[in-house]
């Protein structure tokens, strides 16, 4: 019976530390959409700023909830150097 509360309680914190890191995604294309608006250019820098912020505070919140494996999977992804591994590996 502990041991399911503990997987509850984990499962709790990986979904919220998800939902952190699909914010943070959001507060970076924010930050995108902002330099297209009509605003003058101090209301668009402190949107920008404002979201690259939240974005990265979401970010490593999310990350610390997730866990360092998933991120460490993920970080794998976005590295330049591991891009044409794959497409190597499939030829």
């Amino acid at each position: 019976m502990d041991t399911s509360k503990k997987r509850q309680k984990k499962s709790l914190f990986y979904k919220l530390g998800i939902g952190l890191l699909i914010l943070a995604v959001l507060c970076w294309v924010i930050a995108a959409i902002a330099t297209m608006t009509p605003y003058s250019l101090t209301v668009k820098a402190s949107i920008i700023t404002g979201s690259i912020i939240a974005g990265e505070i979401l970010f490593w919140a999310g990350a610390l909830l997730v866990g360092k494996d998933v991120v460490t999977k993920y970080k794998s992804y976005l590295h330049p150097k591991n891009w044409r591994k794959k497409g190597e590996g499939q030829n």
